[in-house]
């Protein structure tokens, strides 16, 4: 059974940080790419952010870009998002989620998602 657990989300102000974790179990974790969704109140979902399988190599979207790092570690079967220079509108719940296979980390059809984690920043 797999399953993604978020971790580290909270409230904080514009211009604080975050570091979201995601741990994943009963999946070969490096056969896998991580990414990150958010989902804002009356918005539909979005991409944020996507790490590639074996190597690491990671996506973003253009609104995080520069502010927000992911990275993964196949030993421990966790992925992070790590959020800098928070705004207001990066409130949403953030998901984790991942899917072997072919590399299109923008697409949303990711095999598993986890339950997510709300993250708030006030202004």
């Amino acid at each position: 059974q797999v399953q993604l657990v978020e971790s580290g989300g909270g409230l904080v102000q514009a211009g604080g940080s975050l570091r979201l974790s995601c741990a994943a179990s009963g999946l070969a974790f490096s056969t896998f790419h991580m990414a990150w969704f958010r989902q804002a109140p009356g918005k539909e979902r979005e991409f944020v952010a996507a790490a590639r399988d074996i190597d690491g190599i990671t996506y973003y979207a253009d609104s995080v870009k520069g502010r927000f790092s992911i990275s993964r570690d196949n030993a421990k079967n966790t992925v992070h998002l790590q959020m800098n220079s928070l705004k207001p509108e990066d409130t949403a719940v953030y998901y984790c989620a991942a899917r072997s296979g072919w590399w299109e980390p923008e697409r949303d059809d990711y095999e598993y998602w986890g339950q997510g984690t709300q993250v708030t920043v006030s202004s």
